[in-house]
């Protein structure tokens, strides 16, 4: 039966042929995309063992060992956007253990970098970057201790004395534990929420594959059904009728799951830019596991054979079954049971968010895929109270076929359009999200004048000053100084800087002090959390004198400038110079802003790859639902034209039946989109949706016309199966 099964496959002719590569490229899609999914995933946990030498010293617990000890001071810095990781190092002994992708360790004024580090020390001037790091560079450090292409790493050799006054720690281990297993790690990523992330992602590409799967899979299928009922007819068992239909299904799911792994290899490379953790990653870590590959190579076949067994219950309960059709039971309003719970689950955790990624995906997860398998279940119940509207208005024969078709069965019209329904509601979350995130947490400027902060913390002294304000563009250099009973008695309602009304004058840009006054209390960096600089702010007044305020201890410097990269990153390097073991060092807030642009750029990325993989998808499944219901219909429509119908009027007929179906429930989608953002963004983020721009609606309006599109060039098909050869009885 195998055998014939296999004969009958092809035995359509080009129409069988085109249906086995139809539900084949189908499949291949969606092989594709889920092997990317779970490569992702394990891409994650490639790029997060990578970062374990990055924490060494901080894990929970090291091995012992008889190496000779290395002194190790790990410190951050940035440039112009950057973030930079530095290490200063120091060897005690020939045994002293070496971090990965070096060959040595580096002696004093030596040091090794990454090639992204080595790219910019090579394009950017010396003062501005090159000189924070004395000495020359010996080496480029090797990808596998990187973390991505782009990771910006240097490794600094210094002399154990200067470690040891530093404050450096001696380690005789290079850390080894992964960051995501270590409590007391400092670097690394978040697996739990990258599993959030990639498991959205996931849901929101397979969604629309599964349902173009099944188009495909039900095309033709009332002639395939009437072929079995006829091979029952002459004496075929139900079992074997079973073994004929799986393997015409499981055929073409082996091919597209070859075609699938295939088609993963190729968009891995591309694949790997998308920067969803922060940064890219190295194509070689898009790996898949053994038990990756059998889950997914012998797992899609098998489905499909399952999927084809329950497709064709009814000609296996009786060869008559595809002959006694009915109108199907119309869809009732219960249909909407699942949105409302989807809607519900969402609502809950707002103001309940669970304290860790994993249970926040557990959270709301389960929100949003409900919703989904919500706009499923109800859009033909939605397709039906659009047909009863619309004929309650209808005026046109065209108009009035249309509707009592829709009336009839709901369930097949929305079938041709669910892919895209599903493809806007993902597109509404993930631009209504996206857009809000930018609109609360955008960068903002350091005050009105376009002017930049460097601030400074550890405790500065006068010394650094005539050297940072003789750099060009530096405006004034302001010391803050601690004021003691704050740090005593807690902030209460007094600030815990104090600076003199001199300095201050000096720095009109972040407020003056009260008219009379010697001192004031100020924020340590002259703005407060969340604040832009206020040239008109009064700063309340300071208890101390001139004289008071200068013994007290210092707190920060705050450094304004042109706002210039060039500035910025010149008086940088003065200040690290200056003070060069500060594990923390001069900051301003673009350095945080860029990580925050980092981080949303990867999630553009992403919704832009849900977006641009979704629609086309869920276009593909109109066209070929489209396609097959012609083709199923072709003998009533070319009855019709016989009866004397024109064919611009089946046109039309056919334009309705897919336009009613799709703009009723792309609105609910829509709706229902805008609505779990605004959910989630209250229970994550405590934020209120921001309505999108204008991209986000000609995106809409542009997938609803390529539909639309996608309708009108099926007609040509309508005048070649609806003549009048096709009136005969089969």
């Amino acid at each position: 039966m195998i055998r014939f099964g296999l004969r009958l496959t092809v035995a359509g002719g080009r129409e069988a042929v085109s249906r086995l590569v139809i539900i084949a490229s189908a499949v291949a899609v969606g092989v594709a995309l889920l092997l990317s999914t779970v490569a992702g995933l394990n891409a994650v946990d490639s790029q997060n063992v990578r970062y374990a030498w990055f924490n060494t010293g901080f894990e929970d617990s090291q091995p012992a060992s008889d190496n000779a000890p290395v002194w190790w001071q790990p410190s951050g810095d940035n440039f112009a956007g950057n973030s930079i990781v530095r290490f200063d190092v120091a060897g005690t002994g020939p045994t002293s253990p070496v971090p990965p992708g070096l060959d040595r360790l580096p002696g004093p004024g030596e040091f090794f970098a990454s090639p992204a580090m080595h790219e910019l020390l090579a394009t950017t001037p010396h003062d501005q970057l090159g000189a924070r790091y004395p000495g020359h560079e010996v080496g480029i450090i090797g990808d596998d201790a990187l973390p991505s292409p782009e990771s910006v790493v240097i490794v600094v050799g210094r002399t154990a004395a200067d470690l040891e006054a530093a404050g450096a720690k001696q380690v005789r281990t290079i850390g080894v534990t992964d960051p995501a297993t270590c409590s007391r790690c400092v670097i690394g990523n978040r697996t739990d929420a990258m599993t959030l992330i990639l498991s959205v992602v996931a849901g929101a590409l397979l969604f629309p594959v599964l349902i173009f799967i099944g188009t495909a899979t039900r095309l033709t299928a009332a002639r395939r059904e009437q072929r079995f009922a006829a091979m029952r007819l002459v004496g075929a068992t139900p079992r074997q009728i079973s073994v004929i239909a799986a393997v015409e299904s499981t055929a073409a799911a082996v091919a597209g799951t070859v075609v699938g792994f295939g088609l993963f290899f190729i968009i891995r490379v591309p694949m790997a830019a998308v920067p969803f953790t922060g940064m890219p990653f190295f194509p070689s870590d898009l790996t898949l596991s053994a038990t990756n590959v059998l889950i997914v190579g012998l797992g899609v076949p098998l489905a499909a054979a399952v999927a084809a067994r329950f497709a064709l219950r009814r000609v296996r309960v009786s060869p008559l079954g595809v002959t006694r059709r009915v109108t199907p039971r119309p869809p009732r309003a219960w249909r909407l049971i699942p949105l409302v719970v989807g809607v519900a689950e969402l609502t809950w955790f707002i103001g309940r968010r669970p304290p860790t990624s994993m249970q926040q995906v557990a959270a709301f997860l389960p929100g949003f895929l409900i919703i989904m398998v919500g706009l499923i279940i109800a859009g033909p119940w939605l397709t039906l109270v659009g047909a009863r509207l619309l004929a309650r208005r209808a005026n046109r024969p065209a108009t009035l076929i249309a509707t009592r078709r829709l009336a009839d069965n709901p369930q097949a019209a929305f079938r041709a359009v669910s892919g895209l329904v599903l493809a806007l509601f993902v597109t509404s979350v993930a631009v209504g999200v996206i857009t809000t995130i930018v609109a609360y947490r955008s960068p903002q400027a350091a005050n009105e004048g376009g002017d930049a902060a460097l601030i400074m913390w550890a405790e500065p002294d006068d010394r650094a000053n005539p050297d940072v304000l003789a750099v060009p563009g530096v405006r004034s250099a302001t010391l803050v100084r601690e004021d003691p009973s704050v740090r005593e008695t807690g902030p209460g309602m007094n600030l815990p800087g104090v600076v003199t009304c001199a300095d201050l004058a000096r720095t009109p840009g972040f407020g003056r002090c009260p008219d009379g006054a010697q001192t004031a209390q100020v924020w340590p960096e002259l703005v407060g959390y969340g604040e832009a600089a206020d040239p008109a702010r009064v700063w309340p007044a300071a208890r101390f004198t001139v004289a008071e305020a200068e013994k007290l201890p210092a707190m920060t410097l705050v450094v304004n400038t042109d706002g210039t990269t060039a500035t910025i990153e010149r008086a940088r390097t003065v200040l690290e110079r200056a003070y060069p073991d500060r594990v923390r060092p001069p900051w301003w807030d673009g350095d945080f802003d860029n990580d925050f642009t980092r981080a949303l750029t990867g999630w553009q990325q992403l919704a832009n790859v849900v977006i641009l993989a979704s629609l086309p998808i869920a276009g593909c499944s109109l066209a070929v639902s489209l396609a097959g219901g012609l083709s199923e219909r072709r003998r009533p429509f070319s009855l019709l034209r016989l009866s004397g119908v024109p064919l611009r009027m089946l046109r039309r007929v056919v334009l309705l039946e897919s336009a009613v179906p799709l703009l009723v429930v792309a609105l609910v989608a829509i709706g229902f989109g805008f609505g779990a953002a605004q959910l989630f963004l209250r229970a994550q983020l405590d934020y209120t949706l921001v309505a999108p721009g204008m991209g986000y609606y000609v995106t809409v309006v542009a997938g609803l016309a390529a539909s639309l599109a996608i309708i009108m060039s099926t007609m040509p098909m309508l005048r070649r199966v609806t003549g009048p050869e096709s009136a005969r009885n089969d």
